[in-house]
């Protein structure tokens, strides 16, 4: 029997698991009608390393990357949008939006103009996916001092913390079962740091 479609569909429910979380971010800024204690740079982050996977994912022809980081860039995308409407600092959202947008344009044109060779675009694409997804996994590391002055977790989701954990999991099968080190390399990170961060 063929793992593959078996770890393809783990791949799929447990990253919508962990991209689900921003879920509640969503929901506490309609209720609010503000966005208090919601922090707008991991939105950001996390639609580019969506978008860049979704690139790779295209490039490679593999349905399981472009369906999680579609859907992934959809919501991210989401609550870029909600936060912007609910933000009193509409100036500083946009211009980290249009940040954002020529950060993707400037990969668009590296990657596709200047790098003809399709097998190298893959690689070199690969590469800056792998390296940005290790970036967003050590970033709440930073929350560690934090937690061991408070002594307190309470700035911890434990849901996001185990659907990463089993995300990343999932995803270092997958790549190792198609022999991709960028996608098998990145969540090993993800898996060695997120039992830290709980």
């Amino acid at each position: 029997m063929d793992p593959l479609p078996l770890l393809s569909g783990a791949c799929i429910a447990c990253t919508l698991g962990m991209f689900a979380a921003g879920l509640t971010d969503l929901r506490q800024m309609f209720r609010t009608q503000s966005v208090e204690n919601i922090q707008f740079l991991p939105f950001l982050t996390t639609d580019i390393n969506n978008l860049s996977w979704l690139s790779y994912g295209c490039l490679k022809q593999d349905w399981t990357l472009i369906t999680v980081n579609a859907i992934g860039a959809a919501l991210q995308t989401l609550y870029i949008l909600v936060y912007f409407y609910f933000s009193p600092e509409k100036r500083r959202v946009l211009l980290q939006s249009a940040a954002l947008l020529g950060v993707l344009i400037l990969g668009y044109c590296y990657f596709n103009l200047l790098i003809p060779d399709v097998a190298v675009r893959l690689a070199r694409l690969g590469l800056f996916c792998s390296v940005f997804t290790i970036s967003m996994y050590l970033s709440p590391l930073a929350d560690l001092a934090k937690i061991i002055q408070t002594r307190s977790t309470r700035c911890l989701s434990f849901p996001l913390t185990v659907a990463t954990f089993l995300a990343s999991a999932s995803w270092t099968l997958y790549g190792f079962q198609l022999s991709d080190l960028y996608i098998m390399f990145p969540p090993d990170h993800g898996k060695l740091y997120k039992p830290l961060q709980a």
